[in-house]
């Protein structure tokens, strides 16, 4: 576990993290309406993207409470108890036919309640393990956001062999903020946890005993982050934050210079809420960025970016709106090490990795600005997403070095090249089947 430090100006502000587990939920039994499926219809075999095919293992879920204890809290100035909510997805031996499946109940963001109908099986036990153990991804949602929002990725991750675990990450969610009254609430403390929340996921898991630990791999690990997720993930691996006082200023909503010089000192840390020089957590093996904020405001310091090595995949709108398309290219420059890839989603805005909207959401703009796309089919971008996710995961996380081949692209996806001559189609890709897309990649230094 690593000890998370700050310079004397942030005072006292952080202790070293401890855990425990405060007992599980079962969200099924809530109250809401009846689960609506957003995947009525799979495309046939032939047109998925090769490893968006579902994997070999039936999938159990559950919902765990996690304390991090001795945490500050921007609201009371004091050293709490950080309190999270887990969804947990992982192997199992039961099967969907025999067992009903999981129903995943959150609310939107101005707090309409939905039900979706998942694919897991809920409170199920864990597979007998037989071979290698499972390696652990962690899923941190966006402002705001809920830990099931990805929920396609965490089922089919686990369905090809991994411990997934999605965080609601306190203070972030749309039940804990008003985004009519008070829409930026809980961002101050989104600044500062997301990184902090992603590797106190992994100690805990990796480190104490639960309720997965006799499956789940202790030194492999992935870390994937959409928005202020991602925003965090690139922190996680080494992408140091350098607020300065206009920064500061910004996301604090204040004049004082010493509140800003003390959001400072407790928000310019790296790795989990180390000071420098920061270790990176050697379990992290790979690293999806979706959609990451804070490149658009220069968030992040250039020379440690450089230093990353952890294998880092940026996935972006070329329309996005809220992080930006060049500030998340910006990102993908600057990050060091040759196993470094960026996926464009062209006429994407930033909606690129929530699950379809439930039908609650198309009620408002408010709700339906929270996942819509308006030039592509969110459960065309989850399909891609799953594909690329597995390879990320299986070449770099499980080092199935065939899998590789999947991220070894150049250039469009759309089977032409400038001067309209034919191209083959992207390796997993069928033909005609892969349009709108551009791949980049770092080139190995000779």
């Amino acid at each position: 576990m690593y000890k998370k430090t700050l310079s004397c100006a942030a005072l006292l502000w952080l202790s070293t993290s401890t855990v425990v587990v405060a007992g599980t939920l079962n969200p099924d039994t809530n109250a809401a309406s009846q689960p609506e499926q957003l995947y009525p219809t799979l495309l046939p075999k032939e047109a998925l993207p090769e490893l968006a095919q579902i994997g070999q293992y039936s999938v159990g879920v559950k919902t765990v409470q996690l304390v991090n204890k001795k945490q500050f809290n921007p609201s009371s100035q004091t050293l709490e108890d950080r309190k999270l909510t887990v969804e947990v997805w992982y192997p199992t031996n039961k099967t969907p036919t025999t067992t009903p499946k999981a129903v995943y109940r959150d609310e939107t963001r101005l707090g309409l309640p939905f039900a979706l109908q998942g694919n897991a099986i809920r409170e199920a036990e864990v597979v007998n393990l037989t071979g290698q153990p499972f390696p652990l991804v962690v899923l941190s949602h966006g402002y705001t956001g809920y830990r099931t929002i990805m929920f396609y990725l965490a089922e089919h991750l686990a369905s090809h062999g991994y411990v997934v675990a999605a965080l609601d990450h306190t203070d972030s969610t749309n039940a804990d903020v008003d985004m009519v009254n008070a829409p930026f609430s809980g961002f101050f403390s989104t600044l500062l946890n997301r990184s902090r929340d992603q590797q106190f996921t992994l100690d805990y898991f990796t480190n104490t005993d639960n309720f997965v630990s006799s499956i789940i791999d202790t030194q492999r690990a992935g870390l994937i982050g959409y928005s202020m997720g991602g925003y965090g993930a690139v922190n996680t691996v080494g992408g140091c934050y350098q607020f300065n006082q206009q920064t500061a200023a910004t996301f604090t909503g204040s004049k004082d210079v010493n509140v800003i010089n003390g959001a400072i000192a407790l928000l310019n840390t790296c790795a989990g809420g180390q000071s420098a020089p920061a270790k990176v957590d050697p379990k992290w093996k790979a690293m999806i960025a979706m959609a990451p904020w804070g490149g658009n405001y220069q968030l992040f310091n250039s020379e440690s970016l450089a230093k990353i090595t952890t294998p880092t995949l940026y996935v972006s709108g070329d329309l996005d709106d809220i992080s930006g398309y060049k500030g998340i290219q910006s990102l993908y420059q600057k990050t060091g090490g040759d196993s470094t890839y960026m996926l464009t989603y062209h006429n994407a805005r930033h909606n690129i990795a929530p699950h379809p909207a439930p039908h609650i959401a198309y009620q408002n703009e408010i709700d339906l600005g929270h996942y819509f796309e308006p030039a592509w089919s969110n459960t065309q971008l989850n399909t891609i997403n799953k594909h690329f996710a597995l390879a990320m995961m299986n070449c770099h996380v499980k080092n199935q070095q065939d899998k590789c081949a999947f991220l070894q692209l150049n250039g469009q996806s759309n089977e032409q090249d400038a001067q309209g001559n034919p191209t083959p189609a992207w390796k997993g890709f069928a033909h005609r089947y892969a349009t709108g897309m551009s791949w980049d990649m770092k080139k190995p230094k000779p």
